[in-house]
């Protein structure tokens, strides 16, 4: 049975026409997207392309997007599944079955083996899973409306769920009907596929079978063509741009923000759309409007003005309003920052986000938000001077003094007065203790680098310190968009490093740990950067450190810091340490791991003020406590300020105390 060959030469120019119409309607939106896209500047190389695409041929079959955000809480992801899933077999079907078979009228050579029959089967074994995920999906959208899906009850999305829905009903009838007059699967001697052999017993009339088949298959090709059509007009784009995402997006370290040169001025920072890097405004094409990254992100959480799903859909309104003109060399007409407008990014919401990363772990497509928000800030510090009037402070300092409070650097040594410690020495000293401005100057976080002194004593450890001499590392400045800035400090400090002989770094603080390793490795540098956290656990499994219990410590919660844990993947080691030194598994809050909520002193937020919405801090706190902790464990810096200050706030000092790891495990030392 062929429709198509049943209309003699006019079902052919019939079925080749439409095909043609739509994969031309499809191209040509296609052409203009990929010419607005290329109107980014050009970025980093893409090497290794065939592993990166096996990759992302691997990450779309298993679903790796929507694995990753499947939890107690939001199943969604479970219907996603059954449909892409259901789809990739419907895919096959359509180019040997259809296009090859019914387009070129050899049905009989292509249906006529058990091998059609065999993937019959398999279609009607997906066939109600695609109907199931997408009712899934309808249900969940109108009816449940879950909170990140705020807003998107849209026509659209609505018309895609009818239309995924469609295929497989379709599908099933023309199936249905061939069995019902005998064609294949039936009649080749194995089992025909139970559902669509269920549907058969509805066509009882042997006069019209052939038409109802007629009618199937051409309904369900026509609807195969319409979406094919809608692909690059509609949110069905992400099934192409999702995937070239991942094929091309930045390898790892994913907590780097891109070096620019600083010897062209068109390169600081971004205030229009052709000032991102093409994948950036790849970005902004794949984006499906999910909702995870503002579920995640603190500052949308605590009601501040940045959503990061906006900022994505206001650079791709941006890019489609503006892009005609700049591709005539026209000036454009619609602002990137600016206020009350879709399509321009407000500044508010630029300087809300605390880098956390949160956004770019959870989004399915690999969207890479924060870089886009540090990329328009670096255009408002270096070439507007527009930044929040707290921040000035900070850049004085942290350039004339090389820390964020102005302190004299001679006072950098001085957490260390009371105990013996030695200067770093080339060829005698084997690690650096990079000790960071929080460790030497904040008075509570003094107290850690002490900890962190004792227990490399006690490891036997040969390590030694810059003194005065050590600088910044610039986290804070590179986050705020200061590039200038960050980029002499980052020279000078690998400068010192080089002439110091400094092979192998302990660091303190994750946002030390990650600058030096991480940002620092675009300059060249190939030293090693241990966080004291994995560095103790190092020592204990090397049996280097005598520990004899802690003490009383109570019910220990670990939070888990976001430059150390989500930008760095560090995550066992500070748990590992807590259960060797107080014989217990730490205690996890419900955001834990790679969903860990921010502390609210990334980005350059330790020294911003936060007067819009709740407090992060606040809101942080409150979810530890709700565990009832007697001791929270932190391993950085920051995160200790911002519990302290949290539960002093929150009037909970008398009932739970902040430890760092190393304090906990310099107090277990024998």
């Amino acid at each position: 049975m062929n429709p198509v060959s049943d209309l003699g030469a006019l079902g052919f120019v019939l079925f080749w026409g439409l095909t043609a119409l739509a994969a031309g309607v499809f191209l040509f939106r296609g052409y203009q997207l990929f010419r607005l896209v290329s109107l980014g500047r050009r970025s980093e190389k893409f090497g290794q392309v065939i592993k990166r695409a096996l990759t992302a041929l691997g990450h779309v079959i298993i679903q790796k997007c929507q694995f990753k955000n499947i939890t107690r809480e939001d199943r969604g992801g479970v219907g996603h599944l059954f449909i892409v899933w259901g789809f990739l077999f419907f895919v096959t079907y359509y180019f040997f079955f259809i296009v090859i078979a019914s387009g070129f009228g050899i049905p009989d050579v292509m249906e006529h083996n058990k091998i059609y029959g065999y993937y019959t089967w398999v279609m009607d074994f997906v066939a109600p899973f695609i109907v199931i995920g997408t009712v899934w999906g309808i249900i969940r959208r109108y009816i449940v409306k879950p909170a990140r899906l705020k807003g998107q009850q849209t026509a659209e999305a609505l018309i895609i769920l009818i239309t995924v829905l469609i295929h497989p009903i379709t599908h099933v009838g023309k199936i249905a009907t061939q069995i019902a007059a005998g064609h294949p699967p039936a009649g080749l001697g194995i089992l025909t596929p139970p559902l669509s052999t269920a549907v058969s017993h509805l066509y009882t009339n042997a006069a019209t079978i052939a038409k109802w088949h007629s009618f199937w298959f051409w309904s369900h090709w026509v609807f195969v063509l319409i979406v094919l059509g809608m692909i690059a007009y509609t949110r069905y784009l992400h099934m192409i741009a999702g995937a070239l995402n991942d094929l091309l997006r930045r390898t790892p370290p994913k907590g780097t923000p891109e070096r620019i040169d600083l010897n062209d001025p068109s390169s600081f920072g971004v205030d229009r759309v052709d000032n991102f890097a093409w994948k950036q405004l790849l970005d902004s094409v794949a984006c499906v409007v999910c909702g995870y990254c503002q579920e995640i992100c603190p500052a949308t959480f605590t009601g501040k003005k940045l959503n990061p799903r906006l900022v994505i859909r206001d650079i791709k309104t941006n890019m489609l309003k503006n892009g005609p003109f700049i591709t005539k060399k026209q000036a454009p007409v619609l602002p990137l920052i600016g206020e009350n407008q879709e399509g321009s990014v407000p500044m508010e919401a630029i300087w809300a986000c605390t880098t956390c990363g949160g956004c770019m772990e959870v989004c399915p497509v690999y969207i890479e938000h924060v870089w886009e928000i540090i990329d328009m800030r670096r255009h408002l510090v270096q070439m507007q001077a527009k930044f929040p009037d707290e921040l000035l402070n900070l850049f004085e300092n942290t350039e004339q003094r090389s820390n964020p409070w102005g302190i004299a650097p001679a006072d950098r040594a001085k957490w260390a007065s009371g105990i013996e410690t030695k200067p770093f020495e080339a060829g005698k000293t084997e690690y650096l203790f990079y000790v960071g401005c929080a460790g030497a100057f904040d008075a509570r976080n003094r107290h850690i680098s002490l900890a962190i002194a004792r227990i490399l004593d006690a490891g036997g450890i040969s390590w030694g310190i810059l003194g005065k001499d050590e600088l910044c590392c610039g986290d804070s400045l590179r986050r705020l968009g200061n590039e200038y800035v960050f980029d002499r400090i980052a020279k000078d400090n690998i400068k010192m490093f080089q002439d110091r002989g400094v092979k192998k770094i302990i660091t303190e603080c994750p946002h030390c740990y990650h600058t030096l390793k991480n940002d620092y490795h675009q300059y060249g540098t190939d030293w090693e950067v241990i966080h004291h956290a994995e560095f103790i656990r190092g020592l204990i499994k090397e049996k280097r450190l005598k520990l004899n219990g802690n003490g009383d410590l109570g019910k220990v919660l670990f939070h888990d810091s976001c430059y150390l844990g989500r930008h760095n993947g560090i995550y066992d080691a500070p748990r590992e340490v807590l259960a060797r030194t107080t014989s217990h598994t730490p205690a996890e809050m419900k955001r834990r791991l790679n969903r860990s909520f921010c502390c609210g002193a990334g980005g350059g937020h330790m020294w911003m003020e936060e007067s819009i919405g709740k407090r992060i801090n606040h809101e942080r706190v409150e979810e530890a406590l709700k565990e009832d902790p007697r001791t929270i464990c932190v391993c950085c810096p920051y995160c200790m300020t911002m519990f302290e200050d949290g539960i002093k706030d929150l009037k909970a000092s008398e009932k739970v105390q902040v430890l760092d790891l190393a304090e906990i495990v310099a107090r277990a030392l024998q």
